[in-house]
């Protein structure tokens, strides 16, 4: 008999051993993953898929955005106003089923991820 773990199991242990940079890149990662998925549900007009990938996505944006500390530097305080625009925006792209907001998302995601990434690496550099 072969043993056969948990479809997820690889994907849990990893995060529950991640660094809180690796994780924040992880979510990140995964936010660009949803987005991409729901615009290519609005764009086939598979509105209740769509649906799902934008409340995930959502889900991760206000995760992100709680967990942020804005006083604890300088550009706390702008992040969160990009968090809180993008939550915005992908409620709006969600009820009207606008593949060009989901698409602008996606679009500032796919950025904020890089930087994310970025940052992430150089701290690893750094140690």
């Amino acid at each position: 008999m072969t043993y056969s773990p948990r479809p997820d199991a690889y994907l849990d242990a990893s995060v529950a051993t991640a660094s809180p940079a690796r994780l924040l890149v992880m979510l990140c990662d995964r936010l660009v993953l949803d987005l991409t998925r729901g615009l290519e549900a609005q764009r086939t007009g598979d509105f209740s898929t769509a649906h799902t990938q934008l409340l995930h996505a959502q889900e991760i944006v206000l995760e992100l955005r709680a967990s942020l500390r804005t006083s604890d530097w300088e550009g706390g305080p702008g992040l969160a106003s990009l968090y809180d625009f993008l939550h915005l925006e992908l409620v709006r792209a969600n009820v009207t089923r606008d593949a060009g907001t989901t698409e602008g998302c996606l679009g500032l995601v796919t950025d904020l991820a890089a930087t994310w990434r970025e940052a992430a690496m150089q701290t690893v550099a750094d140690r």
